[in-house]
């Protein structure tokens, strides 16, 4: 790294606190070419031993190719070891952001040979995920936010500033691509940035962005706590895979639903909800031999359903309110 301004070195600092929490000499980062990953790249060229810049081509914009290998060449001119410019497709399912999520994280996944891959997401990419999370109103787990370092993914610089990563590099003298698409208000995350979280500064007097994500990094601890304990109860309930209701029963609402929580994912439940713990909860908290609550995870072929049958909860794949074996519809 050339000049040491502060806000270079903000982002410099930022790297090597998590280097020192989590320890790597070889490490990848995902470039999009925008100012926040073109900061991370520059702060861990100088903070690691080895990196390698990954950088995903949509293919959503004309001129999509040419801003890739750009990229990729600024990767090595600040001194990135290699820069490999991965194509995708995507999808639909889900709408284009999630379409392009899915796929730019399959890429990364795929080409990290084994490396972390540090993510560009900054203090205001922290707030906007918390925003987004309460208004799915699905509990304090969809507003904790994005971990640091949820392995392979490490987001070094969750307590930087954006306005930080974009001084960072007029001081590096880097020119960072502006992606249309963070302009296109049809997109909810743009317009909490551009609407939504200044209105909230003037209305509350500033500082929203840190004060949501300082709560979104309480909730994380304090979950990280439950989520313990619920793993706990999960044991202690366990009866042949399923649940013993009497054991849940003992427990606090919150934590038994979170031990269903664990023990539902461990049986193959995909995109669980508020309602459908809620659903389950009272299967244990008010049995009225009501019948059971389906969960995302079955196949085409059959539900994965949850119901309670001589006092305990039984997940399994149901065909005509018919328990089946897997085996039975391969």
């Amino acid at each position: 790294m050339r000049p040491e301004t502060p806000h270079i070195l903000a982002v410099r600092h930022a790297v090597r606190d998590w280097l020192d929490r989590f320890p790597h000499d070889r490490l990848a980062v995902a470039l999009s070419g925008g100012a926040d990953s073109l900061a991370l790249t520059a702060a861990a060229v100088a903070e690691a031993q080895s990196v390698r810049a990954l950088v995903v081509d949509h293919r959503l914009q004309e001129g999509s190719a040419a801003v890739a290998r750009s990229a990729a060449q600024c990767a090595l001119e600040l001194g990135c070891i290699e820069a490999e410019v991965l194509t995708v497709s995507v999808g639909t399912v889900g709408g284009m952001e999630a379409a392009a999520r899915r796929a730019r994280y399959d890429a990364l996944d795929t080409a990290r040979a084994g490396m972390p891959v540090l993510l560009g997401h900054t203090l205001d990419d922290q707030a906007e995920t918390v925003l987004l999370g309460l208004s799915r109103g699905s509990g304090g787990r969809s507003i904790q936010g994005m971990r640091d370092y949820d392995d392979p993914w490490g987001r070094p610089l969750l307590k930087v500033r954006r306005d930080t990563t974009h001084r960072a590099c007029v001081d590096l003298g880097v020119q960072p691509h502006q992606d249309p698409h963070n302009e296109r208000s049809e997109f909810t995350r743009v317009r909490l940035r551009a609407e939504v979280l200044p209105l909230l500064d003037d209305v509350l007097g500033g500082g929203v962005a840190a004060a949501l994500a300082r709560t979104g990094e309480q909730l994380r601890e304090d979950g990280d706590v439950l989520d313990h304990l619920a793993h706990q109860l999960a044991e202690s309930a366990a009866v042949d895979d399923q649940l013993d209701v009497a054991v849940l029963q003992s427990a606090p609402p919150a934590l038994r639903r979170r031990a269903i929580r664990v023990w539902l994912l461990r049986g193959g439940a995909t995109s669980l909800t508020a309602e459908h713990l809620y659903g389950i909860d009272r299967l244990v908290s008010h049995w009225r031999g009501q019948g059971g609550v389906a969960v995302p995870g079955g196949t085409p072929e059959a539900r994965l359903v949850t119901s309670r049958s001589r006092g305990r909860l039984i997940l399994g794949l149901q065909v005509d309110d018919r328990y089946v074996d897997s085996r039975e519809i391969d």
